[in-house]
């Protein structure tokens, strides 16, 4: 891990580590406290856009982003569940294992339910604000950013693009990096972000002194992941029991896998009673979901 910008420039251009972690990503608990992060602005139309830069890890830290699973239902007594999952810091996960018996029982009804209470992913990252028209004040800031796997997606695709004419770049460069222009558009009632897309490389900034005063801002990810942001099982499946009214939970062979994009659902509730936008019909379901769940069942 690089800890001085002498060391980071010097490794510039090679990340093969990180394509590594994407391509482990790629084969395979809700944080409610918002201060420090970025969020675009969206005008009446739930449309907008601005300019994002992705940094590279924080000092001391061996990657530039952090992922956090997470599950956030409503249950038949009218209580929400929002709790991140135990799967993140590879653990067994209560709701994982009762999804995955639910699903094994072969019941549409019980896989239904599955899809309602299933995983949802969240990445987190250190950006500069670049541009932001709605709100300029953010403008040459760092923040934290909140993103789901649209957004990463298109992160994949920079470092790996599937065309032989377009040339790899690493979007968390400093010198090699590109701007992020990022295109928020309502689409069938959802946000969706299919027209962002990555600027032509170019550095953050001319001066060395000034990228290391934007790179010491970045905040520590690895603190997303820390065990005091996870419940035990024991009191995660207390939890689920009362939102679910006692529903037994039962062990099964291994946690499901479960995803969802949060540029299609998203859960920006208040702590007591969150409001989640309707899910979208059953053929936006990923078709990885069933194929996983089928090959348990065939187990």
């Amino acid at each position: 891990m690089a800890q001085s910008l002498s060391e980071l420039r010097k490794s510039r251009g090679k990340f093969d580590n990180l394509m590594q972690e994407v391509e482990k990503i790629s084969n395979n608990g809700r944080n409610n406290n918002n201060e420090g992060f970025w969020q675009p602005t969206v005008d009446k139309a739930n449309n907008g856009s601005a300019i994002i830069r992705f940094l590279p890890a924080p000092k001391g830290e061996e990657l530039p982003w952090v992922r956090v699973w997470s599950h956030a239902f409503k249950g038949p007594t009218g209580k929400w569940y929002i709790q991140n999952s135990l799967t993140t810091i590879g653990q067994n996960d209560p709701i994982g294992e009762h999804n995955q018996k639910l699903w094994n029982t072969g019941l549409e009804a019980d896989k239904q339910t599955v899809r309602n209470q299933k995983r949802k992913l969240t990445y987190y990252a250190n950006i500069l604000v670049v541009a932001d028209p709605g709100n300029p004040s953010n403008e040459g800031k760092v923040f934290l950013y909140k993103f789901g796997t649209k957004i990463f997606d298109k992160i994949k695709d920079a470092m790996n693009p599937e065309f032989d004419d377009e040339v790899a770049i690493n979007p968390f460069d400093f010198w090699e990096g590109a701007n992020f222009k990022l295109k928020i558009r309502e689409v069938e009632g959802y946000r969706n972000y299919d027209k962002s897309e990555f600027a032509k490389p170019s550095a953050i900034a001319e001066d060395d002194d000034d990228i290391d005063a934007i790179w010491s801002q970045a905040k520590s990810l690895q603190a997303f992941v820390a065990p005091d942001k996870f419940k035990s099982y024991e009191e995660l499946t207390r939890l689920f029991q009362s939102v679910m009214g006692n529903t037994t939970t039962t062990k099964a062979k291994a946690p499901v896998d479960e995803e969802e994009d949060l540029g299609t659902i998203e859960y920006e509730a208040p702590d007591e009673k969150p409001v989640a936008k309707k899910a979208p019909a059953k053929k936006s379901e990923p078709d990885s979901d069933a194929d996983y769940f089928a090959s348990l069942a065939d187990d």
